[in-house]
This record gives structure tokens, C-alpha cells and sequence, in this order.
């Protein structure tokens, strides 16, 4: 049985995300939706792929994200000139260097599953 993973994040600029994932980490529109119970949403991947991520946000009243510091999405990429180019383009897409503990996004330089 093939099984397929989605993560949904409340933000609270739709446009902004999908922007910065579209570009950082070079993911495709796969859906979206408007006013659906209340909600808009994008969900963006990579097309064949078994996982998505997915953006919502609420027309009827403000839902404030509140991941904590161990909240993570991690991109394996082994390659490290793919994954230099990958942590540049999502530098330039507007996501910001910071220290552990205070990032959401790790570009992982290594193979899945780690050895």
C-alpha cells in the first residue's frame, strides 16, 4: 500500500510562503483551494513525490503559527554543491541563516536514510 505524508502549517501570509518554498526550495504548486469551511490553502511538492507541504490560512479569524524550536521540515540533499545552491536560493527566497534551536527549515547535507 503506498502511503503519502502531508504536513499542514497555518501561516499567517499565504502569498509570502508559497513565494519562499516555491523558490527556496524549488517546490511546485500540486493543489490549492479558496474558502474551503473557511480556509484558503496551497499545497506545494514536488509532482510523483510521496509528501507534501501544505499552507492554510483562516478568512474568519487570525490563526497565529506557533511552532516551537523543535519544530523542523528537513531536506536531505547529499550533494554539496546542490545543497550550497539550495542554501543560497533559499537565502535569496527570503529565508534567514539563524543557530539552532531557532530554525524551521534544514537543508540536511546528507543522504536519507542516514548511514
Amino acid at each position: 500500500m503506498r502511503r503519502q505524508l502531508r504536513v499542514a502549517r497555518p501561516v499567517r501570509d499565504l502569498a509570502r510562503s508559497l513565494e519562499m518554498y516555491r523558490r527556496g526550495l524549488e517546490l511546485s504548486v500540486l493543489g490549492h483551494f479558496e474558502d474551503h469551511a473557511g480556509f484558503d490553502g496551497v499545497m506545494l511538492g514536488v509532482a510523483g513525490a510521496d509528501y507534501h507541504l501544505e499552507f492554510t490560512r483562516c478568512r474568519r479569524h487570525e490563526v497565529i503559527p506557533a511552532p516551537t524550536a523543535e519544530d523542523l521540515l528537513v531536506f536531505y540533499v547529499p550533494d554539496e554543491a546542490e545543497w550550497q545552491s539550495a542554501c543560497e536560493r533559499m537565502q535569496r527566497a527570503g529565508f534567514r541563516l539563524v543557530t539552532p534551536f531557532s530554525c524551521r527549515v534544514v537543508p540536511q547535507r546528507e543522504a536519507w536514510p542516514p548511514k
